[in-house]
């Protein structure tokens, strides 16, 4: 390993550090959202339409997961051994993680007001259309820094070892694909959350009968991916290589951290279902 360069501003101890971070992160979120996952499929009770939204955001989860165990691998060995095709299907794979997870999130809110303050049954042909809506918009999105099409690129992370958007580009190209994905993958979905769960927080005060915390899961979207899109906005307008580089890997670590907290604020949904 002594022929590989390390990048610039990591030590040994940084690789191994933030390797250790990723290792962790994607172990225990994949534990849970694979037990979402078979809890889904081998418990009848639970494979209802409303549970569909929380089995593929399971399943979207887990595919982050993977991308950042595979990130991980790469940063004991501290270089990345796939090459650049790689590095672009890696990227791919974990943009459309992202998208999709985010997605189904706005998803389980918009159902949740449903379920407790307009009582309107979910169907399997609106739940599986919207879920399949839901991942072709996301493998349409993601396709498009493919050097195939160009609108935006996709590169290493500071660290080397992991593929991402190349947020430091700067050009056109990039602003006009970052500012789009922002609006439609972090305002939009984060405006559903909000208007969902303020809706469900009004009814369970009217009622007296509060069932789940309503602020967790935009504060959840907001606590992992909101430092993330700042500091891509930030690049949209400045240079973003002046920021130091442990800096711009702690963001797209902690990012990787939503899987967990996707399964732990979902549990409880689950939970009902089999009440039900």
């Amino acid at each position: 390993m002594a022929s590989y360069t390390l990048p610039d501003g990591f030590s040994d101890f940084d690789m191994f550090a933030f390797g250790s971070a990723l290792l962790v992160g994607g172990l225990l979120g994949f534990f849970l959202n694979f037990i979402s996952v078979m809890a889904f499929l081998r418990i009848r009770e639970m494979q209802t339409p409303n549970n569909f939204f929380i089995f593929n955001l399971a399943v979207a989860d887990l595919s982050l997961n993977i991308n950042g165990l595979v990130a991980a691998y790469a940063s004991y060995l501290r270089y990345w051994p796939f090459g650049s095709e790689g590095c672009q299907m890696h990227a791919f794979q974990g943009m459309v993680s992202v998208l999709a997870g985010i997605s189904f999130l706005a998803a389980i809110g918009w159902d949740r007001y449903h379920q407790y303050c307009t009582k309107q049954k979910m169907f399997w042909s609106t739940s599986v259309t919207i879920s399949t809506i839901i991942w072709i918009l996301a493998v349409f999105w993601a396709a498009l820094p493919l050097p195939a099409i160009g609108w935006g690129v996709f590169d290493f992370e500071p660290m080397k070892t992991c593929c991402t958007l190349d947020y430091t580009q700067g050009d056109r190209s990039y602003i006009t694909y970052m500012l789009s994905i922002t609006v439609l993958y972090l305002a939009f979905p984060g405006f559903i959350l909000q208007s969902s769960y303020n809706a469900i927080y009004a009814y369970f005060k009217k009622t007296h009968h509060f069932k789940f915390n309503t602020g967790l899961p935009l504060k959840a979207l907001l606590f992992c991916w909101g430092p993330y899109v700042l500091m891509c906005t930030y690049a949209c307008f400045e240079n973003v290589n002046l920021v130091s580089p442990k800096l711009r890997m702690v963001l797209p670590v902690l990012a990787k951290t939503s899987p967990i907290f996707h399964a732990v604020l979902t549990k409880r949904n689950s939970e009902r279902a089999l009440a039900m």
